[in-house]
């Protein structure tokens, strides 16, 4: 097991998937944190040094990811409603937001806005 960031993967596991199942990385990060470490984008846990492992530690505590970005996304969310725009009113009533079709597909869209908008 190799520990990044707080969170044990087992060493077969590649290092580009294991960046991305952080929330808040995708793709396109995880490409440029590897690139700024000189890693190979097939390269595997089990074959970084420690002081790799450190160094992308370090990279990622720099980055706002996890915890910070959720708590930073329902603040926004609750800034909209607070100051009553459009998308905030939108947000309380889980409609969709951005302009999307609500007159025969709501259905999925109130599902997916339900995530904790109360207050």
């Amino acid at each position: 097991m190799v520990l990044v960031f707080g969170v044990n993967f087992a060493e077969s596991r590649l290092v580009k998937s294991a960046l991305e199942s952080f929330y808040g990385v995708g793709p396109q990060i995880s490409q440029r944190l590897m690139a700024r470490l000189s890693i190979h984008n097939t390269a595997k846990l089990q074959g970084l040094g420690h002081r790799t492992v450190n160094d992308l530690s370090a990279e990622l505590q720099n980055l706002t990811i996890e915890n910070n970005l959720r708590r930073k996304l329902q603040d926004n969310i609750k800034r909209l409603r607070d100051m009553g725009t459009y998308r905030g009113r939108r947000h309380a009533m889980s409609l969709p937001v951005r302009g999307q079709r609500t007159r025969t597909q709501i259905a999925t869209a109130r599902k997916l806005n339900r995530v904790v908008r109360r207050g």
